[in-house]
């Protein structure tokens, strides 16, 4: 069985109920689908379930880190690297 409309892992949903989450996972063997919805919860779906599912692609969320486990402070962005001559003074830091 196939899932229709053909899911793209990395590619945003949402659902009839307009639950945003994110494809993160196909297994082919399994004939499953595994989801991340906003909120972090993780979902195994069948074709079945999917196409009851009218998934409807959507763009990621402007805050795409809403379902993970990642503080300000923990998420530097590249201006760290730029700056950053010493990398074993930088992880001794991290620590």
């Amino acid at each position: 069985m196939t899932f229709e409309p053909v899911p793209r892992i990395g590619s945003w949903y949402k659902n009839t109920i307009g639950d945003a989450f994110e494809v993160i996972a196909q297994d082919e063997e399994d004939d499953t689908l595994e989801l991340q919805y906003y909120d972090g919860t993780v979902e195994e779906l069948d074709p079945e379930a999917w196409g009851s599912m009218n998934p409807e692609f959507i763009e990621p969320p402007e805050d795409w880190s809403g379902s993970m486990d990642v503080s300000r402070e923990d998420s530097q962005g590249p201006e760290i690297l730029e700056q950053t001559t010493d990398w074993m003074a930088e992880l001794e830091r991290l620590e």
